[in-house]
């Protein structure tokens, strides 16, 4: 690895900022390629004859410009460029990845049954207190996981819907499974908070990194709700794209 920008503490740049630059350039030239694994923070610290501390500020700060990724246990890593996420009438995960030639894969990570809340009754049109079906799922795009989603249904109107789902892996082919032939997005709403510790470790991001919420409503062709969804996003792999 040949370094591409000598510290120079004369030069009215601070060293953690003459790091950064050094970096950029790295990955600028293909050193390191999107994907790659960064050296530890105590090979660079050693390479500039510099402390940890400035060498974890150079870090955040490409963390903070999109240019890294920090997963915690793993190390720092070239972030990918962002994946461009449609948002309109029809979402769909598998045909939003699939047209941009990557590989989309996931898995259902946990159901149950409960009552539904004002929150969830309301969006589902449905009594306070009814019986739901939550399915939750994590998302993955080319190996890295990308969001995390909890779903609800009414379980009386879908009593088979958790074992079409294990079956087919898809919302979609469940749904026609269980008697809903089409269904379209009626409503999206975005938010962003931090991560929390539930979601760190299947998005395989640190703690204190940025997750975007999408809280969506689909509706069946008659226009009555079938599913009401919160899904947790890494949001440095996701760029949501709102169609008009």
């Amino acid at each position: 690895m040949t370094m591409q920008v000598k510290i120079d503490r004369g030069a009215g740049i601070a060293v953690w900022r003459q790091i950064a630059e050094w970096l950029k350039a790295e990955i600028a030239q293909g050193t390191f390629v999107t994907g790659a694994k960064l050296p530890t923070e105590s090979d660079i610290a050693a390479r500039f004859q510099v402390n940890r501390h400035t060498v974890r500020r150079a870090i955040a700060a490409l963390t903070g410009e999109g240019l890294l990724r920090a997963d915690q246990g793993r190390g720092t890593f070239v972030a990918s460029t962002p994946m461009n996420y449609p948002i309109g009438a029809r979402t769909r995960f598998s045909e939003i990845v699939s047209g941009q030639d990557k590989t989309p894969s996931g898995r259902m990570i946990g159901t149950g049954v409960e009552d539904a809340d004002a929150l969830i009754a309301g969006q589902l049109q449905m009594q306070v207190g009814a019986p739901l079906l939550r399915i939750e799922t994590l998302r993955v795009v080319d190996g890295t996981p990308v969001l995390v989603g909890t779903s609800w249904f009414e379980q009386a109107r879908f009593p088979g819907l958790v074992a079409a789902y294990a079956e087919t892996g898809s919302f979609t082919e469940a749904l026609r499974l269980c008697g809903v032939e089409d269904y379209s997005r009626r409503e999206t709403r975005v938010s962003a908070e931090l991560v929390d510790s539930q979601d760190i470790a299947l998005l395989e991001i640190a703690a204190g990194q940025p997750v975007l919420i999408v809280e969506s409503v689909n509706v069946d062709p008659q226009d009555r709700p079938v599913q009401y969804t919160r899904t947790r996003m890494a949001a440095d792999r996701i760029q949501l794209v709102v169609e008009s």
